[in-house]
């Protein structure tokens, strides 16, 4: 499903496309995605990270949920001087993720764990971005583990927030109800600033305050 018009989309798709990024890695990674139906950020998304990367010039990064690196390539490409850390709960993901962080000559820029993320999560202080793309079901959870591990002025991004449009819907099963709680958390706690960029699948930008 389409949270913009799919002319819209593909509008800006063709943009992205467009911008060269070490395109031989990337569509390395977005082949495999599509050959095994992963789901990753995309494109659109990860330009979205490394842009806010850029300007953040942050010394941490935490992502919960990694994949095989996608996201965190994004973030690792732009990163001065700090790291990203990449939590999966699966092995082999991990060990993909480093297998193209070394091709692309990314490795002093990442840190690899493998585990449940709420708990590996937690032993990271001062973070300068955290990023959810965990279970759906644990995104409420999450920031409430870790909102208080963040730094002073510390970003949450968080991927597929408007959960194929069913936000809207009144009736929700469990795991749209979990990114509503979270949604209407980031906007109404006074903890953060938010706004919800409808892009590809919704990706919340939260600033601590």
């Amino acid at each position: 499903m389409f949270i913009v018009s799919p002319d819209i989309e593909r509008y800006i798709q063709n943009l992205t496309e467009s911008m060269s990024f070490d395109n031989d890695i990337l569509l390395q990674m977005e082949d495999y995605a599509k050959q095994i139906n992963f789901p990753i950020v995309g494109r659109q998304v990860g330009v979205l990270l490394y842009i806010f990367t850029k300007l953040k010039k942050p010394k941490l990064v935490v992502e919960m949920g990694s994949g095989y690196g996608y996201s965190a390539y994004w973030f690792a490409k732009a990163l001065d001087d700090g790291k990203v850390v990449l939590i999966d709960f699966q092995q082999k993901n991990i060990d993909m993720a480093k297998q193209y962080f070394e091709k692309a000559g990314l490795l002093d820029k990442a840190e690899f764990r493998v585990g449940d993320a709420l708990e590996i999560a937690k032993e990271y202080k001062n973070i300068d971005i955290l990023f959810l793309d965990l279970e759906k079901i644990k995104y409420f959870e999450a920031i409430k583990v870790m909102e208080e591990n963040l730094s002073k002025d510390g970003l949450v991004i968080a991927d597929n927030v408007l959960w194929y449009g069913n936000v809207v819907l009144e009736e929700t099963d469990r795991k749209t109800k979990a990114i509503k709680d979270f949604n209407e958390y980031m906007f109404r706690s006074g903890k953060f600033v938010s706004q919800i960029v409808p892009l590809r699948d919704g990706v919340l930008i939260g600033l601590r305050i």
